[in-house]
């Protein structure tokens, strides 16, 4: 007689006390810890994770909804992970297929890894688009920006709240309103007094990470960028659409070199709302 299988273990909500045990689980997948990050995900999205009943939990992910609560208009996944003696088993192909259902006709969003893409595909998302991962000290030089920026204020979260909405296409204020705190710098380019781009730098281990980047224009994305750099010691990362070859090409000059490509994904529609040029770089990518 063959012995019967065991019922695989329930998917389950994570909160933020799972927060040690989120970035266990990407230290054994050999990615940073991230806990910083991982807060704000667990704080600002919903997690769902799977536990083995003898280590704990082994495979986890996050999910960040965007527009009316009621009706979001659209949910960014990430953190796809699964522990190593857990791989190959599946288990992703279930959290991930949990998540479309319990998503449902909610359009959904991705950057995905070379290994992870062939999952997500399987599942029917579709590439839509590159982002470009770099990485490294800047380095000042060459002609400076011709835009103003400066420190944001309490006074202005409602403008950037106004202007990431118009860009982003959807409301984010549950996640904009939580940078104050998050990051380490936070700062807004003007013309005429007029906020026409804003950034962040938050800290992730040893690195800040340089995001969202929205801008009017290229120009005001380096300012920004600029303005970051000048106000840390540390190396700086950002996931800079490839369609914005010029910032790229600026990046690179200035120091940061590439790291690695992601492929944007989409699920439920063909492209992501908003307005992609004046869109530089996402928070994260695990919220894009």
């Amino acid at each position: 007689m063959s012995t019967p299988s065991l019922p695989a273990p329930p998917i389950r909500r994570l909160s933020l006390r799972d927060l040690t045990a989120c970035a266990d689980l990407s230290e054994n997948r050999g990615w940073p810890r991230e806990e910083h990050k991982w807060s704000l995900l667990l704080a600002a999205g919903t997690g769902y994770g799977i536990d083995d009943p003898e280590s704990g939990l082994v495979a986890a992910c996050v999910v960040t909804e965007y527009g009316p609560r009621e009706r979001p208009g659209l949910g960014a996944i990430g953190m796809v992970l699964v522990a190593e003696r857990h791989a190959r088993q599946g288990v992703g192909r279930r959290l991930m297929r949990h998540v479309l259902t319990e998503m449902g006709t909610t359009p959904l969003t991705l950057h995905a890894t070379p290994i992870g893409r062939p999952l997500y595909e399987e599942l029917g998302f579709k590439v839509t688009g590159r982002a470009e991962m770099v990485r490294g000290h800047f380095v000042p030089g060459g002609p400076e920006p011709d835009v103003a920026t400066r420190s944001a204020t309490a006074e202005d979260l409602t403008t950037i709240l106004r202007l990431d909405e118009e860009v982003f296409g959807s409301d984010r204020t549950h996640v904009i309103t939580r940078l104050p705190a998050f990051a380490d710098q936070l700062r807004v380019a003007e013309e005429d007094g007029r906020i026409i781009g804003y950034a962040a730098a938050w800290p992730n281990m040893e690195t800040h990470v340089m995001g969202p980047v929205v801008a009017r224009d290229t120009e005001t994305a380096k300012a920004l960028i600029a303005s970051l750099a000048a106000r840390t010691d540390r190396p700086l990362r950002t996931d800079i659409d490839v369609r914005h070859e010029e910032l790229l090409s600026w990046a690179k000059e200035r120091g940061l070199e590439s790291v690695s490509f992601n492929a944007v994904m989409t699920y439920g529609i063909t492209e992501l709302p908003g307005d992609w040029t004046r869109r530089f770089a996402p928070l994260t990518v695990a919220a894009s």
